[in-house]
């Protein structure tokens, strides 16, 4: 009977460590906010930037977008002058989306992709000129992973050269 009892204990032990451990996943930090029912008070949820016990805030938004600046829509004209400067950030999925771009998107003339090459031609209905300025479509034009301050000197500068002077649009 004493080695069933010391079954049931270890068995108890157990499973209360292991609660802790799933415990410790689902709230890694020192208060839960799960077990916590302030948490889901409407004073709670109207400032998502105040902290709770009342301390400055450690991350304070710089940027306050309104609504209609979040849902506003753009209008792009394939063939006026307009053009897509894609600058991707490493990390955050770019290059699936760079490809989304020349491969995939609707337009009076998508990109031509053809099999075997990394670049497609992304030309304007009519003309030998790109809307596209991204590296799926024009290349390392302005070197590998360029920010975006080497992108203020260099697209300007590589869409400038590739046109007549009279043909260039003023910025």
């Amino acid at each position: 009977m004493e080695d069933r009892s010391h079954k049931v204990l270890l068995a108890l032990v157990m499973l209360f460590l292991f609660a802790v451990i799933v415990l410790q996943y689902v709230c890694p930090g020192t208060e839960c906010q799960l077990l916590r029912l302030r948490a889901l008070s409407p004073a709670a949820a109207a400032d998502p930037y105040r902290a709770e016990d009342e301390t400055p805030a450690r991350f304070v938004p710089r940027f306050n977008f309104s609504a209609g600046d979040l849902l506003r829509r753009g209008d792009f004209n394939i063939k006026g002058g307009a053009l897509i400067v894609f600058l991707p950030i490493p990390k955050t999925g770019g290059t699936t989306f760079g490809r989304h771009l020349v491969r995939n998107i609707q337009l009076e003339q998508p990109c031509e992709c053809r099999a075997g090459q990394k670049k497609c031609t992304c030309h304007r209905p009519g003309k030998r000129e790109t809307w596209l300025f991204s590296r799926f479509s024009t290349g390392w034009s302005c070197g590998l992973h360029a920010d975006w301050t080497e992108l203020t000197n260099c697209v300007p500068s590589v869409v400038d050269s590739k046109k007549e002077v009279r043909l260039r649009p003023s910025r």
